[in-house]
């Protein structure tokens, strides 16, 4: 090659070279011209394989084939190795897939691109005057010479081929990524339908017993029905006797002789004693056993009702002092730290808790869920101190007398109940909702207990008198959460029509409604030590308002799960909801700062903080409360 770099060696011993060279030494030039930046072209020969190699092949023999032995014929001989013969040749056959298309190139097209590839210009311009001198003089004929395939079409076919697969790669992990997202988001959806087919199935159970016990329940009263209408019967027949009797009396004695002769003087007639017999004295001389004991028990009943009604109403206070967490310092009770951890978990129902308060003297901890129990427990000893039974129906909110002693639960049998804390036992049955109760509230002075429905009314018991004092029309759907504002008599009332309500418990009216949220609210509170009302609502949105102002402060997304409920620590400055998703966020009104506390394995439906604000409590549908410090 360096020859013929200096132009003396003939074209055609470059040709020979260059198809020496082949396909095969194409990647050899190419390092050589990189390594040492001097290129040469050399004929190589390939041997075959010395015998010094270190393969050894086995040489198998072919035991297929066989000469039959015995007295077989020679034809039937023939014709198995016939066979063998040809199976022989079926199996040696290949299957030649077609192969791409080979795009030809002539030699002297090759040899250019190659010396221009390589920038030997000088050759180049020998090259082509030799080989198309030679051409015109007839020496060499160019049909006489082989097309060289072209190595860098077929590697460019293959590099384009290799990007469409690597293409085609990518769009297949990209539907592979989003078939797994897909087959996620099924898979919850068939989860969440499971549980609720559960759930559905449980219900239909329960109402299956239910109604199977109350057709035995109908079934006992069936004999007792069918003798009380046979006396029914016979009374009106003797009912009827009697008239006709008296009617008959009364014809024969009216003659004016008999009157005459009593009226003529010397004539002396004695008179019959006339007992005159009250209404009850004459039916208890005609009725049995069975309808004395009726007839009794609707007098208790009305002796019961005079006794409430002669019960005054009680007034609400005029001259309450103003709230004194107002005008103490806030700072006090505020804790130093926000990094709360669980500590412990209590086991305390089978079924989610909706609730749970904080005795305000004493280390005790409520709770009620809708296994339509609640609890009192001792925290120190975890101990289970009072359990109370009474409501046919879950549990949805209690809250404590301000003395600490009595108790109200509201629940989904329509009714708001009052209990002895030191005996579990009901004192005090309120019933006037139409549906399901959601909350309720104690009042500062003690007297009066406000509940909300979601028969969209709330309604305001006197404790004293044992009747409800008013019903607060106004909303348009479930009213959630009901409050009374601390020493005073205002409430507050958030609703799933989206609006809060303030209403003055004295006259019953609505004085103020706050608009804001786009979903339904599920709770709303007061800031014991401010002016300030939070609320969440079902897209797990938290609002800040001003209630001297009565305008919105602040708005605060930590959704989308939904909040179930907010609460104030003891300094008002830490706010904590209760979030579906498993997580109670905390809010530091201070700072803007919001921290999370993971810890449960699904949703929390109540928390509340202890009084010293060191400690925070939470109740979640897996039937424990849970203690964070």
């Amino acid at each position: 090659m360096a020859a013929h770099q200096e132009g003396t060696t003939p074209p055609l011993r470059v040709l020979e070279e260059a198809l020496g060279l082949g396909l095969t030494a194409a990647g050899d030039v190419e390092d050589a011209v990189a390594a040492e930046g001097t290129y040469y072209l050399e004929q190589v020969t390939i041997t075959e394989a010395s015998e010094d190699d270190d393969f050894e092949y086995e040489e198998i023999p072919d035991d297929n084939f066989s000469i039959p032995e015995g007295e077989e014929d020679l034809t039937k001989a023939m014709q198995m190795f016939q066979e063998q013969v040809t199976d022989s040749q079926i199996l040696e056959q290949k299957t030649v897939l077609p192969s791409k298309r080979e795009v030809p190139e002539v030699i002297e097209d090759f040899l250019c691109n190659f010396l221009i590839k390589m920038g030997m210009t000088r050759t180049l311009d020998c090259f082509q005057s030799e080989w198309y001198e030679l051409i015109q003089k007839g020496v060499t004929e160019v049909s006489h010479v082989r097309n060289v395939p072209d190595v860098y079409t077929q590697n460019m076919l293959l590099e384009n081929e290799n990007k469409n697969l690597k293409k085609d790669l990518k769009h297949y992990k990209q539907a592979a990524d989003k078939a797994r997202e897909d087959l996620l988001k099924i898979q919850k959806e068939r989860d969440f339908h499971r549980m609720h087919h559960k759930r559905i199935v449980q219900e239909k159970n329960k109402l299956i017993n239910d109604l199977k016990g109350l057709k035995l329940h109908y079934a006992s009263y069936e004999p007792t029905i069918r003798v009380l209408l046979e006396k029914h019967q016979t009374l009106l027949k003797q009912k009827m006797m009697t008239s006709l009797e008296k009617d008959k009396a009364a014809k024969k004695s009216s003659g004016p002789g008999i009157k005459l002769k009593q009226m003529e003087p010397g004539h002396s007639y004695q008179t019959s004693k006339i007992r005159v017999l009250s209404g009850s004295e004459k039916d208890c001389e005609q009725e049995d056993p069975t309808e004395k004991g009726l007839r009794e028990a609707r007098e208790q009943t009305k002796c019961k009702t005079r006794m409430k009604d002669n019960k005054k109403d009680t007034e609400f206070p005029t001259d309450m002092q103003p709230n004194p967490n107002l005008y103490s310092h806030k700072e006090n009770n505020f804790p130093e730290k926000l990094g709360y951890r669980l500590k412990t978990i209590f086991k305390l129902h089978e079924l989610p808790v909706t609730c749970i308060i904080m005795h305000p003297d004493k280390d005790v901890l409520i709770s009620c869920s809708e296994d339509r129990l609640w609890k009192a427990m001792e925290i120190s000893k975890g101990k289970v101190l009072v359990t109370g039974t009474g409501h046919t129906d879950w549990l949805s909110k209690c809250c404590l007398h301000p003395s600490g002693n009595k108790l109200a639960t509201s629940s989904g049998d329509t009714t708001v109940k009052l209990w002895d804390l030191s005996k579990g036992s009901c004192v005090l049955t309120f019933e006037g909702h139409k549906h399901a109760v959601w909350s309720c509230t104690w009042h500062s002075c003690g007297d009066f207990v406000a509940s909300s429905s979601l028969d969209t009314t709330s309604k305001i018991w006197d404790v004293n008198s044992e009747r409800c004092r008013c019903t607060l029309y106004g909303h348009t759907d479930s009213v959630n959460s009901i409050e009374f504002f601390l020493c005073s008599n205002t409430l507050l009332t958030g609703s799933a029509d989206k609006s809060l309500s303030i209403w003055d418990a004295r006259t019953g009216q609505c004085e103020h409604s706050l608009y804001g949220h786009m979903h339904s609210i599920n709770d709303a509170t007061f800031n014991p030590r401010d002016h300030i009302i939070a609320s969440c609502d079902s897209c797990g949105v938290i609002k800040l308002w001003d209630f001297r102002k009565l305008s919105p402060i602040v708005s605060i997304d930590v959704g989308p799960s939904p909040g179930k409920e907010v609460t104030f620590d003891s300094s008002g400055q830490l706010l904590a909801q209760a979030s579906d998703s498993g997580v109670i966020h905390l809010l530091d009104l201070k700072s803007g700062q919001i921290h999370k506390l993971m810890g449960h394995e699904d949703e929390v439906h109540a928390v509340v903080f202890s009084q010293d604000a060191e400690s925070l409590f939470s109740g979640g549908s897996e039937g424990t409360v849970r203690m964070w410090s």
